[in-house]
């Protein structure tokens, strides 16, 4: 039999446990004590009901609070109902009895609201979860086999609730924000108080407040005012539209940010493997999803090299062909009335305007002429003598290969430097591939996200980061989070190993 014991989850002996603390008389301690525990998140709001005679505040997280509920079930019958004493005002509201506050924090953080009466050692519950009809569908352009199929829509509230009932912890942390002078677009962060580093929060927070523009309307706008190198042809953020991608790096002491009217979340700091990550690599078993994300690895070479490789073998190299390829290779090179790098070129730029006109259209159409558009214009190229068949081969792989990428700004920024890349193999052949991918990889070691190093845990080398970067290691291998984000507790383990090391 297999040992499972290493597997189970051993008790942190640091961990706190909270003392169960009962509700205070006065309104105000009660309301200070829940504001401190909830760490002021700006989603906490209160307010005091018109009940005549009677101190009371009323609390609730907006972001988990169906509005229209707390409207009709609290709000008209302290309006109206004048007459009815508070009990039978709140039997109206069902609301429920409890003197914990510890208690009542938990049950906030699940979407109800609280009301506290001034001399009373109990405060009242009242469930005002929200229940959105709208579908939060999987977003088209991250699906997954297995797992999740939820996805962020156009409305911030319905983005945190997805967030939140998947965290209900009270560490979890929002901030407001109004973007944007003429457009005051309502924009929050979000991150684990006891995991995200603190150093971390305030750059963030400096970056976001020293927005000055006038219109912000996505949080893909505000993305190119707090990423590090604007020019970079890198992304340094994540882009995702999935809840659980959201949840994963927040756990791991990232902070993600979300904007109302956009379905994009924006985490950071991320490293250049972030973007080969895909929630499906944690769906299947460990072997697999390190195939998987081998072969996004590789594909990343593929999409960059392949075409200057076979620029610089046909118009440099021709003596790494193998002989039962080199007559073949010649014969559908040798009647090409131009070089091979304006061949590469003409079809680089033939997919790219297929894959648009692809995307612009309605899918069935979209579909169709991404199809039919490749078939046609690829063997008539080749009648035409326009084209070489090799050409079309590699071309159709480069294709591929760019698209097995699962983040969209990644696979733009490869698309992108293959053409430099090209240009280099035409001048200076295999010298000129192995330039510019020193250049990249220069480029790559120096580039920061939010002050990680993007090409981290390779450089800087952090060989027991290796465990969910090119391979993905079992769950139960993986006790101990990143070091790219810096988290707290990894920061708290490393100065308590240092505090116990044997004095020279």
């Amino acid at each position: 039999m297999f040992n499972n014991n290493r597997r189970k989850s051993k008790p942190d002996p640091k961990k706190k446990v909270l003392q169960p603390k009962p509700v205070m008389p006065s309104v105000s301690d009660n309301v200070q004590y829940m504001r401190e525990a909830l760490f002021h998140t700006d989603d906490l709001l209160s307010q005091e009901l018109a009940i005549p005679g009677c101190k009371n505040e009323f609390l609730f997280l907006y972001s988990m609070c169906d509005l229209s509920k707390i409207r009709d079930e609290i709000l008209n019958p302290v309006t109206f109902l004048r007459g009815v004493s508070i009990e039978d005002l709140l039997t109206t509201m069902h609301a429920n009895k409890h003197d914990n506050l510890e208690e009542v924090i938990d049950l906030l953080l699940k979407g109800n609201a609280v009301l506290f009466i001034e001399g009373m050692t109990s405060c009242y519950v009242i469930e005002v979860k929200a229940s959105y009809d709208r579908n939060v569908a999987e977003p088209s352009n991250e699906k997954v086999v297995e797992g999740s199929h939820e996805g962020f829509v156009e409305n911030l509230c319905i983005n945190l609730q997805l967030v939140r009932k998947h965290i209900e912890n009270r560490n979890l942390v929002v901030r407001r924000y109004k973007l944007g002078h003429e457009t005051k677009i309502e924009a929050v962060v979000l991150y684990m108080k006891n995991l995200a580093n603190p150093d971390l929060i305030e750059e963030a927070d400096h970056r976001i407040r020293n927005i000055d523009a006038d219109t912000i309307t996505s949080s893909e706008f505000i993305e190119e005012y707090i990423e590090d190198t604007s020019f970079s042809p890198f992304p340094q953020l994540l882009h995702t539209e999935r809840p659980d991608r959201v949840i994963g790096n927040l756990l791991e002491g990232r902070v993600a940010l979300l904007a109302e009217g956009s379905p994009t979340a924006l985490i950071f700091p991320v490293t250049f493997f972030a973007f080969y990550q895909s929630p499906d690599d944690y769906s299947f078993r460990s072997l697999q999803g390190s195939f998987i994300r081998f072969i996004r690895l590789i594909s990343f070479a593929i999409a960059i090299c392949l075409p200057a490789y076979y620029i610089a073998v046909v118009s440099f190299h021709y003596e790494v062909i193998p002989e039962d390829l080199l007559l073949p290779i010649k014969s559908s090179v040798e009647h090409i009335p131009y070089p091979p790098i304006l061949e590469a070129i003409f079809m680089e730029l033939t997919i790219e305007l297929l894959r648009e006109a692809g995307i612009r259209l309605p899918g069935p159409v979209g579909q169709t002429i991404g199809i039919v558009g490749g078939l046609v214009i690829g063997d008539a190229v080749v009648k035409a003598g326009l084209v070489s068949n090799a050409m079309i081969i590699v071309v159709a792989l480069t294709a591929i290969a760019s698209f097995v990428v699962p983040s969209h700004e990644m696979s733009a920024s490869v698309r992108m430097l293959r053409f430099p890349v090209m240009i280099a193999a035409s001048l200076f052949g295999f010298f000129g591939i192995v330039y510019s991918v020193m250049i990249i990889l220069i480029h790559l070691c120096i580039l920061e996200s939010f002050g990680t190093p993007y090409l981290a845990p390779i450089a800087p080398l952090r060989l027991k980061d290796w465990k969910d970067t090119i391979i993905r290691y079992p769950q139960w291998k993986l006790k101990q989070r990143s070091n790219d984000p810096a988290p707290q507790k990894l920061q708290q383990q490393h100065t308590s190993e240092e505090g116990q090391q044997p004095n020279d």
